[in-house]
């Protein structure tokens, strides 16, 4: 794997989002950061399974490293997936516990999977046979809902610390490679994924606890965090961060995380520069005849907070194109935006 050869765990990875960490701004934010770790969407086992699997899977060299992040409800299906997905050659393969989607946890998937400790440990065994890649495992502190146990219509509350701490102590048994906490609890009943992301409190003392009390785990910080700062706090208590939403709403934030790695060494790109190695992906979108729509409305919060974001605004929303390729719209839009917020650099 491209990142810090003597540890597992990256400084820095970009979380997964549905909707958000596609193939495109994938390669977009690859641009910007040469080091984090990036992910797929969530993609379910049984989509791998019985789906159209280039869809779902292809990735361009470009992005690595890059983990697939599955899931499953079954050992099976989740040791099949990862056997199907050892073809696209990912650089490691994540099992999704903390998704608080009804959707998904009506399948059996997702946050309720932490009041199964057992299935989970098995899942991540079964992965593990299935693959050499490291296999990791992102969940949340803890969950609450009602009719997460079977013959139960009583709410399930495993909110406190003790009880994430069962949770992995049963898990360790599979030993997995490394523990994503998105430090809050999923509320399964009554609040959306953007609500869980929300209200919930952040409890990061708690993950640190976790890394004190069991130094011999790679543990990964999740939730909330947008700056640099607040990453490099975080990273005085636990082996490494990953954020979210911060770097698709604010994706030039990612041309300074690369310091956090072993080099030291930002990426000191520009936006003038980004746009421009940019355009011939844009360019063979068109040339295979693909909208490349998607691709830019991941850009939107290239120039957040600057001079010229309006007017970059304008040039990748889909009114800017009738009669004009997209490509060539960019090119004549780097005449227009403001140079002090093209040219800057950190």
């Amino acid at each position: 794997m491209n990142i810090d050869s003597k540890i597992l765990t990256p400084k820095v990875s970009i979380a997964p989002m549905v909707d958000r960490t596609d193939r495109h701004f994938r390669y977009f934010a690859r641009i910007i950061t040469k080091k984090s770790l990036l992910y797929t969407e969530m993609v379910t086992a049984q989509a791998i399974i019985n789906g159209k699997r280039d869809r779902l899977l292809d990735f361009d060299s470009f992005e690595k490293p890059i983990s697939l992040q599955i899931a499953g409800s079954t050992p099976e299906d989740v040791y099949n997936a990862v056997k199907i997905a050892e073809d696209w050659d990912y650089d490691e393969i994540n099992l999704n516990a903390g998704c608080p989607s009804d959707r998904v946890a009506g399948n059996e998937m997702g946050a309720c999977l932490m009041a199964y400790p057992e299935l989970v440990r098995d899942m991540i065994k079964a992965m593990k046979e299935a693959t050499k890649k490291p296999v990791t495992l992102k969940h949340r502190i803890g969950i609450e809902g009602k009719n997460i146990l079977p013959a139960s219509f009583e709410r399930t509350l495993l909110d406190r610390y003790e009880d994430m701490i069962n949770f992995i102590d049963k898990v360790e048994e599979s030993n997995p490679d490394r523990y994503t906490i998105h430090a809050r609890i999923a509320i399964l009943e009554g609040l959306s994924p953007k609500e869980n992301r929300e209200i919930p409190p952040l409890r990061y003392e708690e993950v640190y606890k976790v890394k004190e009390e069991k130094p011999n785990l790679q543990i990964e910080i999740n939730g909330g965090i947008k700056t640099i700062d607040e990453m490099e706090k975080h990273l005085r208590y636990v082996d490494g961060v990953m954020i979210g939403r911060a770097a698709y709403d604010n994706p030039i934030i990612l041309r300074e995380v690369d310091k956090f790695f072993k080099s030291g060494e930002i990426n000191n790109i520009s936006r003038r520069e980004i746009i421009e190695e940019f355009i011939p992906y844009i360019e063979t979108l068109e040339k295979n005849g693909e909208n490349p729509h998607v691709a830019l409305t991941h850009t939107l919060g290239l120039f957040l907070g600057e001079k010229g974001s309006k007017i970059w605004k304008q040039i990748v929303s889909p009114a800017s194109s009738k009669n004009v390729r997209r490509s060539e719209l960019l090119k004549e839009g780097l005449k227009n935006l403001p140079k002090e917020s093209l040219d800057s650099r950190i």
